[in-house]
């Protein structure tokens, strides 16, 4: 019981300290060793979210409930460098963290909806939304909008199947609804 709540305490101070600049937290959110937490602007997480380790989730937009990212995973800007600026190398250009950015990308957000898996190595690109319930398969890159309950995988990712069937949706819905916070 004792190492239980040595390792919890641990994992809220580590919570504290990876989740950066401008990024709300809800309850029970996990947030793995090696992970990285920042948004230029605004990130909100919602509660019962297990982030693994090593991922980087570096943008703006939220991540719903119930959410369960695998390890490497990359929720990242598509346009956070403005390398269009003549006469500066790359390693200098302008970039959507720093102060007076004018370059593109600043209203691009990732959403990533309730009840989500997002696979070991995947990544997401700002201005997409998963919809409720997807399953990102390992290793995807998803640069457009994944609907609901939709299965995807591939680079760039594509549909390759249904979580459930209509029926089987909305008993989920309703059970999920029924279902207190935190219980597993």
């Amino acid at each position: 019981m004792r190492a239980r709540r040595v390792k919890n305490l641990l994992q809220r101070c580590y919570q504290s300290f990876a989740a950066g600049q401008n990024v709300q937290v809800g309850q029970r959110v996990h947030i793995g060793l090696g992970s990285t937490l920042w948004a230029p602007q605004h990130m909100t997480i919602g509660d019962d979210v297990y982030i693994g380790k090593f991922c980087t989730i570096v943008c703006d937009g939220s991540i719903g409930s119930g959410v369960l990212i695998a390890n490497l995973v990359g929720l990242v800007g598509r346009s956070d460098h403005d390398f269009r600026t003549v006469g500066v190398p790359m390693r200098y250009a302008p970039w959507i963290g720093g102060e007076n950015y004018t370059g593109r990308g600043l209203e691009l957000e990732v959403r990533i909806g309730d009840d989500v898996w997002i696979g070991h190595g995947s990544v997401v690109l700002t201005g997409v939304t998963v919809g409720r319930g997807a399953i990102v398969a390992a290793g995807t890159v998803v640069v457009e909008d994944v609907p609901p309950y939709s299965i995807v995988r591939g680079n760039p990712a594509v549909v390759v199947g249904e979580r459930f069937d209509s029926e089987e949706i909305r008993q989920h819905e309703m059970l999920l609804a029924r279902r207190p916070p935190s219980s597993h």
